[in-house]
């Protein structure tokens, strides 16, 4: 189903689309951005943050439920190479580095809605050679999909005539008790990650993977968000909370959720009042950040505000500043070629 809701500020319409399933499930989700606005489970809790007003999309600064492409996170001093050309790209994250591709990214650019059907809608994007700085014409696709088992199911696909950078990621950031304006810090997460990647001060990893065990970093039994937050850990002190990419256990076991096409590993979850999200992915990183720096001044839909902390983002991803680390899985599309990725969000 589809309604218009907005107009872009040069006046194109923005539209949102309703999936759902066969269990009362459903997902809205706008062409600007590709965003997630809505995902509302079958006991009518709505568990993604977003804005009350459409017009706040257009700056959304914390990148609610966007689609982040070309490249999710960072990329250290702005500045990358592929076969020996040297790209520069806009310096949007403490004066010197890349974060989510620049200001003027796919999260704010109208997407084409390609195909609907009651339980699933495709968008593409179609990115000129340099655009927001990375080489190649390449057309970007994602699908959400609900599945009848309580599954949103996001697909990713990239094409480019040039070799390029390419590692979307959708940044929504979850709730389990919905729209109450509550923190996240009772939420109690697990992620099946032994190691993680250093970063420094600004958040740009140098290659360098630490353990977990013995440090307020673990996650590999369940604990509550809050409970190890404000530990005098370097890591913590630098982020302001968490803000870190964890290397999944992808090689050390079999594919534990299946779907045509794509196996998807599993990698973390999230339990809050009764309610479970599992995530699952075909991707080696996943990036938990517990939104340290979300603006409080701003309104969240149902009309309250937004708080510190209020929400969990779970960012399925090759690890960040990969391009510049050889000895990280790189994020590379090679021109001709087909990129393909796959996160599941099961519920329960």
């Amino acid at each position: 189903m589809r309604e218009t809701v907005g107009k872009t500020k040069d006046g194109q319409d923005i539209i949102a689309v309703t999936i759902k399933n066969k269990n009362g499930m459903t997902a809205e989700i706008l062409n600007f951005g590709a965003i997630l606005r809505k995902l509302i489970l079958a006991d009518g809790c709505d568990v993604v943050l977003g804005y009350e007003n459409i017009e706040d999309y257009f700056v959304n600064g914390p990148y609610y439920g966007c689609t982040v492409a070309r490249n999710a996170n960072r990329i250290g001093g702005s500045v990358f190479e592929i076969n020996g050309v040297r790209y520069e790209i806009e310096k949007n994250d403490n004066g010197h580095n890349n974060l989510h591709s620049g200001k003027d990214t796919t999260a704010k650019k109208i997407w084409q809605i390609d195909s609907e059907k009651e339980n699933a809608v495709t968008f593409s994007y179609d990115s000129p050679d340099m655009d927001m700085g990375f080489p190649g014409n390449c057309k970007m696709t994602v699908t959400y999909t609900l599945g009848d088992d309580d599954t949103l199911i996001l697909d990713y696909t990239g094409e480019s005539d040039k070799d390029t950078i390419y590692n979307p990621t959708n940044h929504s950031y979850f709730n389990l008790n919905g729209q109450d304006g509550s923190t996240i810090l009772e939420h109690r997460v697990l992620i099946d990650a032994d190691t993680f990647t250093f970063a420094d001060e600004e958040s740009i990893p140098d290659g360098t993977i630490r353990e977990v065990k013995g440090t307020p970093m673990d996650f590999t039994d369940a604990h509550a968000i809050g409970e190890r937050i404000e530990e005098d850990y370097d890591m913590l002190k630098y982020a302001g909370g968490y803000d870190h990419n964890y290397c999944l256990n992808l090689d050390t076991k079999e594919p534990e959720y299946s779907l045509p096409g794509m196996d998807v590993y599993f990698a973390a979850s999230v339990e809050a009042s009764g309610r479970k999200m599992d995530v699952y992915t075909s991707l080696p990183g996943i990036q938990l950040y517990v939104g340290n720096y979300m603006n409080p001044d701003e309104i969240m839909k149902g009309g309250k505000k937004f708080v510190r902390r209020g929400g969990v983002a779970l960012e399925t991803q090759y690890f960040p500043n990969a391009i510049n680390i050889p000895s990280f899985e790189q994020p590379v599309l090679k021109a001709g070629e087909t990129a393909k990725s796959r996160t599941v969000y099961r519920f329960g």
